[in-house]
């Protein structure tokens, strides 16, 4: 087979909110006219709720507490990938592949980027710039006959929402989550989201029109990805749906993802570079945590995943719990003291943060578990009741194996962070 050229298209803090996923308020036309000729994952799932852990998953194939990822990659937090690590564009190097990135990639220093990697990178600012950019590169490559892999990473829909002079957007309405408080400030902030949502669907447009005009699109896997949940209160940093389910859709006529096909098995962030290894003719290594559902898009015999896994430790503080997401059930272990609900301070902005403040201060229990379909908003806490006593020991003995397999430095005690280890340097200097 003939390597495809890969395109992989990753965002900020969007969850699953586009019109494809049933919100129909959502101005993303581009998007789901991508699903609607290619294949969208109506259960996929990052590994952590929050930026830099989820896209270390998403590009390495190993879980953030194994791969060095335990928090944020900017300054002040400073967390790095452990130097053995290999993300997937430094795979694709080593097996021919001219890498490029274009905009956002959140796991090391602007300046470093280069390590994971890529041959060529551009930093660029609003969606519409980072969409010209891609577009412009994808002319030029069409010229040269080596494959390539492009990532294009867009910071849309982070906050704030009128990055680059971005307008709201509530031209087909405003269509608010259940766990969102029904509120003309939430309506509002919604509006927000939507016109940035807007401008990233416009950009991703872009770069899909420049594969078709240069005639790559045939040869092309095409993949969309975000990291986590909206940066909404019950979403962005918590185990909760809101904050760990994500969109994925992925195109490429020469692969067989075509059709407009909805995959409805779960599948996982750290599930993506096994995926594409093993479609690409390349060796899985032994250490990768994931599964390839290669198999599963190619209508061969599949075992699907039982179960998610997903974690945080830090974000901007010390906040460590586990989860894990079957079918019909969630368990979440909280390993440390804190309120009912992180909020991250861009979230704390917003005013639909004051209008929330009963579910977000009271103290967090040990474990939660959910029954996700009795209870799709995860509003219930069932641990300890005795009706689902079995229920919860075969998640706990199940998340328990997981960390254990997995060798979760938290099973060892309290994690330290660079910063605590930068400040203990400074006192002892």
């Amino acid at each position: 087979m003939t390597p495809p050229n890969i395109v992989f298209v990753t965002c900020h803090d969007l969850g699953q909110h586009l019109g494809c996923y049933g919100w129909q308020s959502v101005p993303s036309p581009a998007l789901d006219g991508i699903a609607g000729r290619g294949v969208l994952f109506e259960n996929s799932f990052c590994t952590a709720p929050q930026c830099s852990p989820s896209r270390s998953a998403l590009h390495t194939g190993r879980h953030a507490h194994a791969n060095g990822m335990l928090g944020l990659a900017h300054s002040p937090f400073n967390w790095r990938l452990h130097p053995d690590e290999q993300h997937i564009a430094k795979r694709l190097q080593a097996a021919g592949y001219e890498t490029a990135l274009i905009g956002a990639q959140h796991l090391v220093a602007g300046d470093d980027a280069h390590s994971l990697g890529y041959d060529s990178v551009q930093s660029r600012g609003p969606a519409r710039e980072t969409g010209a950019a891609a577009a412009a590169y994808l002319e030029i490559a069409a010229e040269r006959d080596r494959p390539f892999y492009l990532e294009v990473g867009f910071s849309e829909p982070h906050r704030p929402y009128d990055y680059g002079g971005v307008e709201p957007d509530d031209s087909r309405g405003v269509n608010l989550p259940a766990y969102i408080p029904d509120t003309p400030e939430a309506c509002a902030e919604f509006a927000h989201a939507q016109g940035a949502i807007g401008a990233l669907d416009a950009a991703v447009g872009q770069i899909f029109a420049a594969l078709e005009t240069h005639g790559l699109l045939d040869q092309t896997w095409f993949i969309f990805a975000t990291d986590h949940g909206l940066a909404m209160p019950r979403a962005k940093c918590t185990c909760y749906d809101p904050g760990i389910e994500a969109a994925l859709i992925m195109h490429w006529p020469a692969g067989g993802l075509t059709g407009g096909r909805r995959i409805g098995e779960m599948v996982s962030h750290i599930d993506m570079v096994p995926t594409m290894l093993e479609a690409l003719g390349m060796d899985i290594p032994a250490n990768l945590h994931g599964r390839s559902y290669w198999p599963l898009l190619q209508g061969q015999p599949y075992q699907p995943n039982r179960e998610i896994f997903a974690e945080k430790t830090f974000h901007t503080a010390y906040e460590p719990m586990r989860c894990i997401r079957t079918a019909t059930h969630k368990l979440i272990v909280n390993l440390d003291q804190d309120i009912a609900v992180n909020v991250p301070t861009d979230i704390q902005r917003s005013p639909i943060y004051m209008q929330m403040q009963d579910q977000i201060i009271p103290h967090r229990p040990h474990l939660e578990l959910y029954d996700l379909a009795a209870d799709p908003t995860e509003m219930h806490n069932l641990s300890g009741q005795p009706e689902v006593a079995e229920v919860e020991r075969d998640l706990r003995q199940r998340l328990l194996r997981w960390m254990e397999t997995t060798d979760d430095p938290i099973l060892r005690g309290p994690v330290a962070s660079p910063y605590y280890h930068a400040a203990l340097a400074m006192l002892r200097s």
